[in-house]
């Protein structure tokens, strides 16, 4: 597979994302992009502490927020909209209202047959990371990574738009797939989705995996006692994407629906053990 113009793209504003200009010009650039997007950064550091674009995408809470101790509440994983949510019809799954594609296929050839049977049937939720969200993700419910793939692709953009009219977007993207299991033993998916202009997806469990760049061919990771507990920060998109969850049938009940404005750290479900 060559490189898709959108990578090329991509890794071009991720240059300049990444560039620490000079002081005055930074302040310009810093300022200008939270007046634009309408960041609201009332939790953060004030735009002229950040040296890069890339670290005012990437800011961190001055303090952090609170959230249900109750293991069985599960917590939205990032700042988000949620473009989609519901059951996966065997195999299938709404991009958006209309557009369906296969999670087999958008978890990739390094997911065993078995483990994607589990979810077949199971329930959904796309958050969407516009350019104004907080970009960190973090761990929903206490969970255990089994494994880590990389998949190399295109960086289309995932805003609703788009979501509308490029077939099988979430399978063309650029994706890391993470498969995790619940305290519980119940199986789920948490599939970052490269974007146009998501410069990295930041793993910091696994700093092998280099995203957004001359990489071609899918690359996979194990792991025997990795284990996140809820609430835990593990990386971030370098500007706006999209996070798909996939769970096994009877894990999760969601209290969200298609069009729900969510917040890290709120609860968004009831996990049925």
């Amino acid at each position: 597979m060559n490189q898709h113009i959108t990578s090329a793209m991509s890794q071009a504003f991720g240059r300049f994302a990444s560039k620490e200009h000079k002081k005055y010009f930074q302040n310009i650039i810093n300022r200008s992009y939270v007046r634009m997007m309408g960041l609201d950064m009332s939790e953060f550091d004030a735009p002229d502490t950040y040296p890069t674009l890339n670290a005012l995408f990437t800011r961190k809470f001055r303090h952090k927020r609170s959230f249900s101790s109750d293991p069985k509440d599960m917590i939205s994983p990032c700042d988000s909209l949620i473009t989609e949510c519901g059951k996966i019809e065997d195999d299938t799954a709404l991009q958006i209202k209309g557009m369906r594609y296969s999670v087999d296929e958008v978890l990739g050839e390094g997911i065993s047959d078995d483990a994607k049977k589990s979810i077949h049937n199971g329930t959904f939720v796309n958050f969407y990371l516009s350019p104004r969200d907080y970009h960190r993700y973090h761990a929903p419910i206490d969970m255990q990574v089994l494994h880590a793939v990389h998949i190399p692709g295109k960086l289309y953009p995932v805003n609703i738009p788009s979501l509308k009219k490029q077939v099988n977007l979430f399978i063309e993207n650029e994706r890391v797939v993470l498969e995790c299991l619940s305290g519980e033993g119940k199986r789920f998916f948490m599939i970052l989705v490269g974007a146009l202009n998501v410069g990295k997806m930041v793993v910091s469990f696994e700093p092998r995996i280099q995203t957004n760049s001359n990489a071609l061919n899918p690359s996979q990771y194990s792991y025997r006692d990795l284990y996140l507990s809820k609430g835990d920060d593990f990386g971030c998109f370098m500007m706006g994407s999209t996070i798909v969850m996939l769970c096994e049938q009877e894990m999760v009940e969601f209290g969200i629906s298609t069009g729900h404005k969510v917040s890290f750290a709120q609860t968004i479900g009831r996990l049925t053990f």
